[in-house]
């Protein structure tokens, strides 16, 4: 671009299936950071159906490019994705262990109840 600034993607997601997107032009050599504060103004001078408390728990959020977690501090290239990650509530480990005890031991896996003669996973 002549003018030196680049389009970039800020997404995060407060809570379970309510993901927000923007698309800001920011200029080149932004930092993670900076594409966050410009993400806060867009939203409030666009009235974006965000309070201001939630907009303010985005900082501390994990950013990530893409997917892999960085550092407020990286600097943003063209096109990229930023995300902001919140915090899990539970440990994955420890909720699959819990899915398989709800489910029992009689359905899943080498335990499955099976017709005689069948194929596995039919």
């Amino acid at each position: 671009m002549a003018d030196g600034s680049i389009w970039v993607t800020l997404c995060w997601s407060l809570a379970p299936r309510h993901v927000h997107e923007i698309r800001l032009q920011v200029p080149a050599g932004s930092t993670v950071a900076f594409v966050l504060e410009q993400g806060v103004v867009q939203c409030l001078q666009s009235q974006i159906s965000i309070d201001n408390a939630s907009l303010s728990s985005l900082q501390f959020q994990q950013p990530g490019i893409w997917g892999k977690k960085v550092s407020w501090t990286d600097v943003v290239k063209a096109d990229d994705r930023i995300e902001l990650y919140r915090p899990l509530k539970v440990d994955p480990k420890i909720a699959r262990r819990q899915r398989f005890k709800r489910q029992g031991k009689g359905r899943t896996g080498l335990f499955a109840n099976r017709k005689s003669g069948s194929a596995a996973g039919y």
